[in-house]
C-alpha cells in the first residue's frame, strides 16, 4: 500500500506533508524544463532560431589588438602605403579582441606560419571572404552575420546569411565525402545534452578570420554545441590538420539567440559585388579606377 493511504496519514496536515514528500521524489528529469532549455518531443535540447556570435573573433581568432586593415602582421604595425590606408579607412580596421583561442595561440608548424604570415599581408587580395567565397567551418558559425538552425528529430539543418551557404548535419553516417568543398560534410550525433559534429571533407581553400589563419584539405572539425540556457549557445571547435599545425586546438566562444519574435534570416549573396574585383580585367576597356 502506498504510504499516502493509510488511515493515519488522511488528516489535512499529513495529506500536505505526504505530497511534498511524494513531489520530493521525482527525479529532476521529470521536471517540465527545470534548466530552461527548451526541449524537442524526444527531451534533446531544441537549437531552432536565428543565432549570432557577439565579439571580434571574426576578424581574428587570435587575441589581437586594434589595427590597419592591411597592416596585419604581429608585433609592430608594419609601414603600407599611405594611399592604401586611406582607400580602406576606419570601415577596413580590425578592432581589438580577446579571441577565441583556447590557450591564446593557434599551434602552427613553421611552414605554415610563414604562410599564415603572408597571408595577413596580402590579405586584401587573398582573403576568400573578399571573393564571395563560402566561408567555410567553423568560420561560418562567428562571422558578423547571424545564421538559423533547423531541427527536428531526423534533421539539423544550418542555412547562413552570408553568402546563402548551408550545412546539411547527417544524423546517420553516410560515409566518406565523396568530394572535397567550402563547407565540407558534416556527421552529428548526441552525447547527452551536447550535439557534436564531425566535419571533414574540406577544399583547404577557406580561412578562419580575416587575419590569414588557414589550414589545409586533411582538416577535421570536432563542433561541440552546448546549450547554456534558452538563448545562449556554448560553441566549442577542435581542428586536427597534420600538415598545418603541431598538435589539435580549439576554439571556444559563445552563441546568442535573436529573441525579436519578428527577426528573419536575410539574403547577403554577395556574387554581383564580387564580378567586377573576379573579372573586371577581362573586360575590353576596363573601368577607371
Amino acid at each position: 500500500m502506498p504510504i499516502c493511504d493509510g488511515p493515519e496519514m488522511r488528516t489535512f496536515g499529513f495529506s500536505v506533508l505526504c505530497a511534498l514528500f511524494t513531489i520530493s521524489l521525482v527525479p529532476l528529469s521529470g521536471c517540465a524544463q527545470a534548466d530552461g532549455i527548451p526541449r524537442t518531443a524526444s527531451g534533446k535540447p531544441d537549437f531552432n532560431g536565428i543565432w549570432q556570435a557577439l565579439g571580434n573573433s571574426y576578424w581574428d581568432i587570435e587575441p589581437h589588438t586594434a589595427r590597419p586593415a592591411l597592416a596585419m602582421q604581429p608585433g609592430p604595425v608594419v609601414p603600407v602605403p599611405a594611399a592604401e590606408v586611406l582607400a580602406f579607412g576606419a570601415v577596413g580596421s580590425v578592432p581589438s579582441g580577446q579571441g577565441v583561442v583556447v590557450g591564446g595561440e593557434i599551434p602552427y608548424l613553421p611552414e605554415a606560419l610563414t604562410q599564415r604570415d603572408d597571408n595577413r599581408e596580402h590579405w586584401s587580395k587573398r582573403d576568400p571572404e573578399i571573393k564571395c567565397y563560402l566561408p567555410g567551418v567553423p568560420r561560418a558559425n562567428y562571422m558578423h552575420l547571424p545564421f538559423q538552425i533547423f531541427q527536428s528529430e531526423r534533421k539539423f539543418f544550418i542555412a547562413y546569411e552570408y553568402a546563402g551557404a548551408v550545412r546539411d548535419v547527417y544524423l546517420e553516417d553516410p560515409g566518406p565525402p565523396q568530394v572535397d568543398s567550402w563547407m565540407g560534410q558534416s556527421v552529428g550525433h548526441w552525447e547527452e545534452d551536447t550535439f557534436v559534429v564531425q566535419a571533414s571533407g574540406f577544399n583547404g581553400r577557406t580561412w578562419f578570420d580575416r587575419a590569414g589563419n588557414h589550414h589545409s584539405s586533411a582538416l577535421q572539425v570536432t563542433e561541440r554545441w552546448t546549450m547554456l540556457g534558452p538563448d545562449h549557445i556554448l560553441y566549442e571547435a577542435t581542428m586536427e590538420d597534420p600538415n598545418t599545425f603541431s598538435r589539435p586546438w580549439t576554439i571556444r566562444t559563445r552563441l546568442y539567440r535573436n529573441i525579436d519574435p519578428a527577426a528573419r534570416l536575410g539574403q547577403f549573396k554577395c556574387v554581383p559585388f564580387v564580378e567586377e574585383l573576379l573579372y573586371g580585367h577581362l573586360r575590353k576597356t576596363p573601368i577607371p579606377r
